[in-house]
């Protein structure tokens, strides 16, 4: 196990009289990619939620880096390096890639009493991250002419601007055609070569068995597995999120 960065200790979220999460215990690793699996109203969201800083949980704790942390809005949670990229990705259509990675970091330069975009130096830094992702995307183009795949790109790269060290991804890989799926998987696994931590909420079974490190599996709120990748298969997690199997 790489050292823990963000460790779950018995947290429990309800909403009236629907329990959400009951008792989750998890930890995340630098740099480790963990699947988390199950299937709607498992608990998923609650969880994303909880560590975005979306809300605390009602129960149980957060500890970064080895301290107790709480989390009253994500300004909070993104202070201490956790970074969430949801399905819907949260970008403007009509701007290009660089303005995207900068909205609402946007780089000024003074022209005597002027304070102008810097779209020069936004652009450069923006490559710059394209390049550090392995990604061709291009810091000029407009988002509403981009991929699904280059749509992730930009995404991904927002969060590095902001010097991110666990990145939650939303179902990264709904939605996008076959060869965009690699090329998501392949930003993910450049984020892992750079130490920093993704927790992958997936669907889709071969894209967690083909980035993951380790997959939890969570049913009616509740951990049934949270075991190595090695030591799972396919079938046993479907089994899992199904309740055909109780717990592993």
């Amino acid at each position: 196990m790489h050292l823990a960065l963000l460790q779950l200790q018995n947290v429990s979220h309800s909403f009236g009289a629907v329990e959400a999460l009951r008792d989750v215990t998890l930890a995340i690793g630098e740099g480790e990619i963990v699947g988390l699996m199950g299937d709607n109203g498992a608990g998923k969201s609650t969880l994303v939620k909880i560590l975005a800083g979306n809300f605390p949980p009602k129960a149980g704790e957060l500890v970064w880096e080895g301290q107790q942390v709480h989390f009253s809005n994500p300004r909070d949670a993104r202070a201490h390096g956790i970074e969430a990229v949801y399905q819907d990705l949260a970008l403007a259509d009509n701007l290009t890639a660089a303005a995207n990675v900068f909205l609402g970091r946007e780089l000024l330069r003074r022209i005597g009493p002027l304070k102008l975009l810097d779209h020069r130096a936004m652009e450069d830094r923006a490559r710059g991250l394209f390049r550090q992702l392995k990604s061709e995307t291009r810091a000029e183009m407009l988002v509403r002419q981009m991929s699904g795949g280059q749509r992730q790109a930009v995404a991904i790269a927002r969060t590095l601007l902001a010097r991110a060290r666990l990145i939650l991804m939303d179902e990264p890989t709904a939605a996008i055609s076959v060869r965009q799926v690699a090329e998501v998987l392949q930003l993910i696994r450049h984020l892992k070569n750079q130490g920093i931590a993704v927790l992958f909420i997936s669907h889709r079974m071969p894209d967690v068995f083909a980035v993951c490190d380790r997959i939890v599996v969570l049913r009616r709120g509740r951990k049934v597995a949270d075991k190595p990748l090695a030591a799972t298969t396919p079938e046993e997690v479907t089994a899992l999120i199904t309740g055909a199997l109780e717990a592993a």
